[in-house]
């Protein structure tokens, strides 16, 4: 793979590279658990955000219903205290329900970039349980990062220009987990250096997928809105942080 072409446009569409400082402590084995529980649990928001995206402006509800229950068993196991299901077998069921659909050519766009999103999210989901479970690394709940709560601050509260903030931040957030991903590996063990390099090519469509969505929701061009978040992402990224976590500021 030739990743630092894949690479190359994210790091030009960021405002900042990621902080050595936060690499040095990213790659003490000590922070290990908890790098993989956060990584774990950023894969599942990124299957809610998009989730919530088809169901709020385009799912009619049996579609709607179908992308709520992909999610459940991940979500039980996550957030509450539920057992944990055979991913697996979970993941081999994704697909065969009843999907969205609208006659209408852009919510058919945000449909179709959505769901595949999902499914290449809980993928990787259960592919970091995997490696912990490999690694006898137990999943306990962590508090959420300041990182998307910072970003969707900035968020305007009238549509449609809700929605755009909303894909415009959820390219950012793509794009930093590709760029994080490329920034980690060569400091990691041979294993998880292939598993991360193996991430990059799904996270940076996914990042380009939001600007497209974004745009063609807007009758203007988005570029100074994007520049606006560029700067908030970038903030967020550079300052010091009390929380290590996959999206964190420089460590404290």
């Amino acid at each position: 793979m030739d990743y630092p072409q894949i690479v190359s446009p994210i790091l030009h569409f960021l405002h900042c590279p990621t902080p050595q400082a936060w690499i040095d402590d990213a790659r003490d084995p000590a922070r290990l658990p908890l790098l993989l529980t956060d990584h774990l649990v950023c894969e599942l928001k990124a299957a809610q955000t998009a989730m919530l995206l088809v169901r709020k402006y385009v799912a009619d509800r049996q579609g709607a219903d179908a992308l709520l229950a992909w999610l459940q068993p991940y979500e039980a196991f996550a957030f509450r205290e539920g057992p944990e299901p055979d991913f697996v077998a979970l993941h081999k069921q994704i697909g065969k329900s009843v999907m969205p659909h609208t006659d209408d050519p852009w919510g058919q766009q945000l449909i179709d970039s959505m769901v595949l999103l999902i499914k290449e999210e809980l993928h990787h989901f259960w592919q970091v349980r995997e490696i912990m479970q490999a690694r006898e690394i137990a999943y306990v709940k962590i508090t959420a990062s300041r990182y998307a709560k910072g970003m969707l601050k900035a968020v305007r509260t009238h549509e449609p220009l809700t929605l755009i903030d909303k894909l415009i931040c959820g390219a950012y957030i793509e794009a930093r987990s590709c760029e994080r991903f490329a920034a980690l590996a060569p400091y990691l063990d041979a294993d998880l250096q292939k598993f991360y390099l193996s991430l990059l090519r799904s996270e940076a469509r996914h990042y380009q997928d939001y600007l497209t969505l974004a745009q063609s929701v807007s009758a203007d061009d988005i570029g100074e809105r994007v520049r606006y978040f560029g700067a908030v992402e970038a903030e967020l990224i550079t300052t010091p942080d009390t929380e290590f976590r996959f999206h964190s500021g420089v460590p404290v």
